[in-house]
């Protein structure tokens, strides 16, 4: 008998239990993933161990020993919480501390709790940015938040990159869309965001698409039932500087919300139109060598290129939770978006000289052409979600999305003499209406079947049906063979499997992703009757990889792999010339192969006090299939050379690869003036060869050699006059870059805000001075070359406005944290 009770005491003394608990920011209630959960026992003050939050902000400490404890909760910039006296003891098998919140910055005084938040987070594989610390964003579009970050870089056309590749995927609030970047990001205003996610190296579980990776854009939410309504109103100054443009341009916009929420349901309503002119000129050299009839052609030229903006959008979303165990939610969105392209540009002594190298001129001519190209895309969509979380933790979700863009918008080409503007030369007029259906499907289970980590599983269906009808007439008659009917039909199935954990001062992901694509292409010009066909597919595997390791609380080292795919669009395979310039044809290739991308990146994040931190990255991204805009020479149908006209071809030139290091720190100066600098450093290198295939048969090859050393950098600097008001800069700075077949000159922007909020922070004025140059610098200037020996040469500047004046009103009518969730385009945009 008294060796049962010895027995039954040993094993109560070592009786274990399981504490659990979610981590969350304070003012938000946004969960923080990866906070830190440190254990010690209250006696000694030893530490027992260590844990690390999921996405959801959830820890589990298993097989903790009876005894006493407490717990403190970190995460990087905001203060640490302790939780006192946790007793485990017989019977009390599981502790759930339920909700700990962490509150970013230090207590200022008795009354008030005032801190800043930490414009970026360094993450095992990820990046997250704070969008509240970029005040020169508001009333712009999420493009005005993210060009400030350090992966990123904009360039004189208004081309987003990450980490030097323009290939990259955006999710909305975690779910996946196939739209292209820029115009997406375009339309999202930044009055909606919260933070923005840079993934340079995703897991299995997301859709592998995106060779400079992921960018996560998480909209505002809160947990508070209530009603939250807001409007935005934003006006523009007029223009300093007009450039000699026919139309002043138009800033101005309006965008409002709606947020309804209670225990069980959330309803939110939001409304936009905004208008966002560009102006500016273009200054071109075009200089084309004809070999064969030995004569060069120098075509120089100077006018207007400007850019009319608007959308206009209405949207809703309905999230059902009847229980702790169900979710419901429903989405709707319909928009219309139209860019009009206006190019006026005067081509002056053009001439054409026989031999080569002689300057015996054969004649000049100088003429004017107008050109028009309008680019619609109206969008509606709808989409379906269900989760539902098991009694054991696990949950299962399921969404659905279907997608109707219509595409399209003419191009008005005419040519006419110049001064008097009275002689028609040429007219050409060139349609394309190419609707697009797309369809989505994801199902997706996670469970924790053991102690050292997660579960996750999942399967995806993509479809997309894109039909093209392009129209294209020269001075009023059709012209058959420029006038074509296109289709792509795309459909995707892919499965991934996911483990995800920590241990002791690990954190560790791994997991593999299988797609099988099915591709297939047909055109035909309106006089076939057969069309041509092209097919591609593929079945592979798409691995990934991440792991970190704390070396202290202050010090994370991390390292990850990932290999991606950027698929092609429709417009970069459409073989049919269109008329873009006077003298560019522009044209895909219906061969086209996806590009198949290798990343690898090794980091470190260091926090050297309260109020400074830093990280490096070093990282690697080998491309296969490396597509590029390349020039040849454009041909008539017997082969021999137009001496005016450039084909711009999509094309795949070989091999690329990009090398470099990612920096970033954020310091406070002085008491009031906070900074983060951001700098990205690599080498770009471009090495293979392509080859034009033109349909009357002509087949060219040509080699492509290019590498150059590439920087850029991302200045915030922001100072606080007292608690409502602020001034800040920034600067945003890209170095040449090389191209295929030339290089782009450096192009910078500064750029100048005061915010200033009244009424108790319900009413927010920013007035902005973006593009500052006062015509001392060449901001928002940049110039392109492209040349092939003994063949061309073409010189591009662009120039776009600069010192613009803008004033955002921003009015809350009450303090509940707004939730809204609004889908996106899934496929159209990308088209767009």
């Amino acid at each position: 008998m008294k060796l049962l009770v010895v027995a039954f005491l040993l094993i109560s003394n070592f009786a274990i239990a399981q504490i659990t608990g979610k981590i969350q920011d304070t003012t938000d209630n946004y969960p923080l993933e990866y906070a830190t959960v440190a254990l010690y026992n209250q006696d000694d003050k030893s530490l027992v161990t260590g844990v690390i939050t999921n996405i959801d902000g959830v820890f589990i400490i298993e097989n903790v020993k009876n005894g006493r404890y407490y717990l403190e909760a970190s995460f990087v910039g905001y203060t640490t919480k302790t939780i006192q006296n946790i007793d485990i003891y017989k019977g009390n098998k599981r502790i759930d501390l339920g909700v700990i919140k962490l509150v970013l910055g230090n207590r200022l005084n008795e009354v008030e709790i005032r801190g800043e938040r930490a414009t970026v987070i360094n993450k095992i594989d990820r990046q997250v940015f704070d969008s509240k610390n970029f005040q020169n964003s508001q009333g712009g579009s999420a493009t005005d938040i993210i060009k400030n970050l350090p992966s990123v870089s904009v360039d004189g056309l208004g081309g987003i990159s990450v980490r030097g590749s323009k290939g990259f995927a955006v999710l909305i609030n975690g779910k996946p869309t196939q739209g292209d970047a820029s115009a997406i990001l375009a339309q999202l205003p930044a009055n909606a965001l919260e933070k923005i996610e840079i993934i340079t190296a995703p897991s299995a579980k997301y859709d592998p698409e995106g060779k400079g990776g992921i960018l996560n854009i998480i909209t505002k939410e809160g947990a508070t039932n209530g009603t939250f309504a807001q409007i935005n109103l934003r006006g523009g100054f007029p223009s300093i500087e007009p450039y000699d443009t026919q139309v002043s341009a138009q800033r101005y916009g309006i965008d409002a919300t709606i947020n309804k929420r209670t225990d069980k349901w959330n309803l939110s309503f939001g409304t936009s139109y905004q208008r966002n002119d560009k102006t500016g000129r273009r200054e071109g050299e075009l200089f084309i060598v004809n070999q064969a009839e030995d004569k060069q052609t120098f075509l120089p030229s100077d006018g207007e290129r400007s850019f009319d903006n608007i959308s206009y959008n209405g949207r809703f979303t309905v999230d059902f939770t009847p229980n702790k165990n169900d979710e419901f939610s429903l989405g709707f969105f319909a928009g219309k978006h139209t860019v009009d392209r206006l190019a006026d540009i005067t081509y002056f002594d053009n001439h054409a000289i026989s031999p080569i190298g002689s300057n015996n001129r054969l004649y000049t001519f100088s003429y004017y052409n107008h050109n028009l190209r309008t680019r619609k895309g109206d969008f509606v969509l709808g989409s379906f979600d269900y989760g539902h979380t098991f009694g054991d933790k696990s949950k299962v979700s399921t969404s659905f999305l279907y997608e109707y863009t219509f595409l399209g918008g003419p191009t008005y080409n005419d040519n006419v003499d110049t001064p008097a503007y009275n002689v028609i030369y040429q007219q050409e007029f060139n349609t394309n209406d190419n609707p697009l259906h797309g369809v989505r499907y994801n199902l997706d289970y996670k469970w924790k079947p053991f102690s050292f980590g997660i579960i996750e599983t999942g399967y995806q269906f993509r479809n997309l049906n894109h039909e093209g009808e392009f129209v294209y007439e020269r001075d009023g008659v059709v012209v058959p063979e420029f006038s074509s009917n296109i289709e792509l039909k795309r459909t995707l199935h892919s499965a991934y499997g996911q483990l995800t954990g920590a241990k002791d001062k690990w954190d560790y992901a791994a997991g593999v992703r299988l797609e099988s694509m099915n591709r297939k292409y047909t055109e035909a010009l309106v006089s076939e009757a057969v069309p041509n066909e092209y097919k591609y597919d593929f079945v592979k595997l798409f691995p990934s990889a991440s792991l970190q390791y704390s070396v202290n609380d202050d010090t994370k080292i991390k390292a990850a792999y990932s290999k991606r795919v950027e698929r092609t669009t429709t417009l970069k395979m459409n073989s049919f010339a269109e008329r873009e310039h006077s003298e560019v044809f522009e044209q895909g290739d219906n061969r086209l192969l996806p590009e198949f991308i290798d990343l690898v990146e090794l980091g470190v994040n260091k926090k050297f006090n309260n109020n400074t931190s830093g990280y490096a990255t070093a990282y690697y991204r080998h491309v296969n299939n490396a597509i590029n805009r390349v020039n040849t020479l454009a041909y008539e149908s017997n082969g021999a050379v137009i001496d005016t006209i450039l084909n711009r071809v999509y094309s795949n030139v070989g091999k690329s690869n990009a090398i470099g290091i990612e920096l970033g720190t954020q310091f406070k100066a002085a008491k009031n003036w906070s900074n983060f600098i951001g700098a990205n450093i690599y080498n770009y290198d471009i090495d293979g060869d392509f080859v034009f295939r033109h349909r009357d048969g002509i087949t060219r090859n040509y080699n492509v050699n290019s590498s150059n050393t590439i920087y850029s950098f991302n200045v915030n600097s922001t100072y606080s006059f007292w608690k409502n008001a602020t001034l800040q800069f920034t600067f945003n700075y890209l170095s040449e870059t090389n191209t295929a077949q030339g290089q782009d000159s450096q192009f910078y922007s500064p750029n100048l805000t005061l915010k200033k909020s009244f009424l108790d922070s319900r009413l927010v004025a920013t007035l902005q001075w973006q593009n500052i140059d006062m015509g001392l610098l060449k901001t928002n200037e940049q110039s392109i070359a492209t040349s092939r020996a003994n063949e061309f040469y073409t010189y591009t500047n662009y120039v776009y406005e600069v010192d613009m004046i803008t004033l955002n009103l921003s009015y809350t009518f009450n303090k509940v944290k707004n939730k809204s969730k609004f889908i996106d385009s899934e496929f159209g945009k990308k088209e767009f």
